[in-house]
């Protein structure tokens, strides 16, 4: 099954509100937020992330608005590493089955630490992100999201 496939069956099984939509393929925020018809603040933006220090060593799916940037420091102190940088495209393709701009904000691999910042939940009611497909994105209920994410909620934003 890929990411997409995946994440489809999860929020099926799970009832969640949502909408799949095709459109023309990007990953670049501002560009699928206006093919979406959402605000770039709707957009889930997901970095995987390689922590380590103090014994650490963890690859985190950070997750934050698209209108704001990741602290990258805070990401690596939200599950106790010293310091964290974005991966590179081959271990975001082995922990993701993803490009860059196609992660949706759900960890499917055990590898993969899921971190959001609470932002995400705060300012809308559906978030919007592209669904492991650059060609298609869920629009998704928020508090949805929340109860099927299971994430560590920590502030990762600058």
């Amino acid at each position: 099954m890929t990411t997409h496939d995946k994440l489809i069956a999860l929020l099926e099984q799970q009832q969640a509100r949502f909408r799949l939509m095709a459109h023309e393929p990007t990953g670049k925020c501002e560009a699928v937020a206006a093919i979406r018809g959402t605000a770039v603040g709707q957009g889930a933006k997901a970095l995987v992330c390689h922590v380590k220090g103090n014994g650490i060593k963890q690859h985190v799916l950070a997750v934050l608005p698209a209108d704001q940037q990741a602290d990258l420091s805070k990401v690596a102190e939200a599950v106790g590493g010293r310091r964290a940088s974005l991966a590179s495209p081959a271990e975001v393709d082995t922990l993701t089955g993803c490009v860059f701009g196609a992660i949706p904000p759900f960890s499917f691999h055990p590898d993969l630490r899921l971190v959001v910042d609470p932002l995400l939940f705060e300012r809308f009611s559906e978030i919007a992100f592209n669904a492991g497909r650059l060609d298609r994105s869920v629009i998704l209920n928020t508090e949805d999201y929340r109860r099927l994410c299971n994430a560590n909620v920590v502030k990762i934003i600058q």
